[in-house]
């Protein structure tokens, strides 16, 4: 019977202390499940205040970003603007200095074109005065002494500066001498020798003004003509020829 009772009192023990073990253990568990609880919410707490934060600063960064972005479009709209202004400008620029181009490009044609005529004037004008004066002695050469004269004199008035002026005078002479209108003769070579007393021309005037007088009959005349063009074109041909009309 006590052998009875101690095993009942050992089984009761047992159950009893496996009973106070399992709810220890279960005890235990969840104080772990609390601990883990509490962990997960306070990480979750934590979570949630670091994301607030990064979302809160992220929004300003964004705020910063977008007023960043707003500003560069504002700027890239200004510098647009800018460009197309400065296309406009230089296209007009571009267009000024064509035109201003074309301009001083026409003006320099005509300034050259203008000098090239200048230049040119005195060589045209020259073979004018020139072919004038060959068609007046071509006039004489062929005998058509009264054209030869009209040419001559026409030559005197359109050429008045002209070299050639005193040898014009001097065929108007031998002209007058060949229609024998001996005294428009003489007052013709008289004017190439009071004129132009320096000339080649001047000695043969005196020659033919000395035939002239002779053709009129006026021989004293005539022969101090001859001594007078000796005396004043002493190495002139003239004044050879002048010689042997005194000796005979």
């Amino acid at each position: 019977m006590l052998k009875h009772r101690l095993v009942l009192l050992l089984f009761a023990a047992l159950v009893s202390g496996a009973a106070q073990a399992g709810l220890f253990d279960d005890d235990e568990a969840r104080k772990q499940i609390a601990d883990i609880k509490t962990q997960v919410e306070a990480n979750q707490k934590a979570f949630d205040d670091r994301m607030a934060t990064f979302d809160a600063t992220m929004k300003d960064r964004i705020l910063d970003l977008s007023q960043v972005i707003d500003g560069l479009k504002q700027d890239l709209t200004k510098l647009r603007g800018q460009i197309e202004v400065l296309a406009n400008q230089a296209d007009t620029i571009e267009r000024k200095q064509k035109e201003l181009y074309v301009d001083l490009d026409t003006r320099m044609r005509k300034l050259d074109q203008a000098f090239q005529e200048k230049v040119a004037a005195p060589e045209r004008e020259a073979q004018k005065e020139k072919e004038s004066y060959e068609a007046a002695l071509n006039q004489f050469k062929v005998g058509n002494f009264q054209a030869s004269i009209a040419a001559f004199q026409t030559f005197v008035v359109n050429y008045p500066n002209s070299s050639l002026l005193p040898s014009a005078q001097y065929w108007i002479g031998n002209a007058y001498y060949a229609t024998r209108d001996f005294k428009m003769a003489i007052a013709t070579q008289q004017k190439v020798v009071a004129s132009w007393p320096d000339n080649p021309k001047a000695s043969d005037a005196l020659l033919n003004i000395a035939s002239a007088q002779a053709e009129l009959g006026e021989q004293k005349a005539a022969r101090e003509t001859l001594r007078a063009l000796i005396q004043k074109y002493p190495s002139s041909p003239a004044a050879e020829q002048a010689k042997q009309r005194i000796k005979r």
